[in-house]
């Protein structure tokens, strides 16, 4: 069963999305909250595995209480939102959360989204959190000193895989691509994690963005490798 936390300050949204999720027989939605201090509150009592966290909402928004709950390694966040392409999601990505729909998405997306999130797998693939990447990485944002050192302690076919990642493919897809296996790719995104010290597949594609590795449009950076190639 995987448990739910649902945090939004519309009572309206929060009862729709219980309604959705408790017809599954897999999910349990365990606590709701209005604000993040009231949702931080909610996911030490109730320890869900997954929280659907809003973005805008009083006494604390969804982006501070991802942050707060960013060293939680056991309850995993997917930000839902009315803005596309809004700076604050983007925020809520480096800061933790593993992914985010739109509040409007239809209802088996979501059900969906909660599983991939809850196995331990990111929300990469809508092409909407590539294009969010891609705009903010064009401005710049501060990452330590040793993150370039530690791109280059990825072997080539790691690079490739974290390319794959950084355009959406799912573990299966790059395995196709790349002619492995699905468990090959799944060793190479665990040492790609440990290598660059991020917490999930979310932070790993944030940081190639913003440190070239991948740009808009799917080029890379010169001795990066091409998805395909290497050994």
């Amino acid at each position: 069963m995987i448990r739910v936390g649902v945090v939004d300050d519309q009572e309206l949204v929060r009862t729709g999305f219980r309604l959705i999720l408790e017809s599954e027989d897999d999910l349990e939605v365990v606590g709701e909250a209005a604000d993040g201090q009231a949702a931080l509150d909610m996911v030490r009592a109730r320890r869900p595995d997954v929280v659907l966290m809003d973005v805008r909402m009083p006494v604390m928004d969804g982006v501070e209480a991802t942050r707060r709950l960013g060293s939680n390694h056991d309850t995993k966040v997917i930000i839902v939102t009315t803005f596309d392409l809004d700076e604050y999601v983007f925020a809520a990505l480096q800061h933790g959360a593993s992914g985010f729909l739109l509040k409007d998405a239809p209802a088996d997306q979501l059900i969906a989204a909660i599983r991939v999130v809850a196995s331990g797998d990111a929300l990469l693939a809508p092409s909407i959190t590539r294009r969010l990447i891609e705009q903010f990485q064009a401005v710049g944002r501060p990452h330590s000193p040793g993150s370039h050192a530690a791109l280059d302690t990825l072997t080539e076919r790691e690079t490739e895989v974290l390319i794959q990642l950084a355009q959406g493919l799912s573990n299966a897809e790059i395995a196709e691509a790349l002619y492995v296996s699905e468990t090959t790719v799944k060793t190479h995104v665990g040492r790609i994690l440990t290598k660059l010290q991020v917490r999930d597949r979310v932070q790993a594609v944030v940081l190639a963005y913003e440190l070239g590795v991948v740009k808009p449009g799917g080029a890379t950076r010169p001795g990066g490798g091409r998805p395909g190639g290497g050994r």
